[in-house]
C-alpha cells in the first residue's frame, strides 16, 4: 500500500502560501507508517516545534491501472475518507530555501490520520463534496471538491503515470485554505458533508 499525495490543488491555498499555481499536478508520497487509523492519537514529532494541519478528501484506489486515461479514471476508485496531511512547516521551508528536497517533513511517521471511507456513490458529484476541520472547537479549514484545480480523475490520471496504482492505495486530493500549527494537546475534528469522521487529539 502507498500513499499518494497531490499539493497545491486548491487556489487559495496557493496564495495563502505563497507559491505558483502548478502548470501540472504535485505529487509526492508517504510511507505507510504514516497512517494512522481508528482516530488514534498522533505523537507530535520530536523533530519540529512547527508542525501545520491540512485537511483533505482521500480517495481509496479498488482496481488497478497504469496510464490511467481521465475517461476511465472513475472506475479506479469506490469511496471517500477524510484526511490530515500533517506538514513540520520549519523544515519544509529550511529545506525549500536550499534547494533540497522536502520529504522528511510531509511523510514523518503518524503524519497521514485517516478516517473510515464512504462509498463514491452516496455523494453527488456535481453538488461538491463539503469538508471542514475544527481545532479545539474552532473552525480552520473548509473546502468543496467543486473548488479542486485538478479533479478526483485527472489526479488518478496524473499519478498513474508515474505509479502503478493498485487496490487499497490511497490519493490525498490537495487542501483549501486556512492551515495552520497545532500543538500537543489541541483536538482535532473533521467533517465530511457534515458528518463528523475525525476526532482525535495530539499528544
Amino acid at each position: 500500500m502507498k500513499i499518494i499525495c497531490i499539493g497545491r490543488n486548491y487556489d487559495e491555498h496557493i496564495r495563502e502560501l505563497g507559491n505558483e499555481r502548478p502548470e501540472e499536478p504535485v505529487l509526492f508520497l508517504k510511507p505507510d507508517s504514516a497512517l494512522v487509523l481508528d482516530n488514534r492519537n498522533v505523537r507530535y514529532p520530536s523533530f519540529t516545534s512547527d508542525i501545520h494541519h491540512e485537511v483533505e478528501i482521500v480517495l481509496r484506489i479498488s482496481k488497478a491501472g497504469k496510464d490511467v486515461s481521465v475517461e476511465n479514471a472513475g472506475k479506479h476508485f469506490d469511496a471517500v475518507a477524510l484526511g490530515i496531511d500533517f506538514t513540520a512547516r520549519d523544515v519544509q521551508s529550511r529545506l525549500k530555501a536550499k534547494g533540497l528536497p522536502w520529504e522528511i517533513a510531509k511523510a514523518f511517521d503518524d503524519s497521514a490520520p485517516v478516517s473510515s471511507f464512504i462509498p463514491i456513490e452516496n455523494f453527488s458529484r456535481s453538488e461538491g463534496i463539503f469538508f471542514s476541520l475544527k481545532v479545539d472547537g474552532e473552525l480552520r479549514q473548509s473546502g468543496d471538491t467543486r473548488q479542486m484545480i485538478y479533479n478526483f480523475e485527472e489526479i488518478i490520471h496524473w499519478s498513474s503515470r508515474f505509479f502503478q496504482l493498485n487496490p487499497g492505495d490511497l490519493i490525498f486530493t490537495g487542501t483549501p485554505s486556512g492551515v495552520g500549527p497545532v500543538h500537543k494537546g489541541n483536538r482535532l475534528e473533521g467533517f465530511l458533508s457534515g458528518e463528523k469522521m475525525l476526532d482525535f487529539m495530539l499528544v
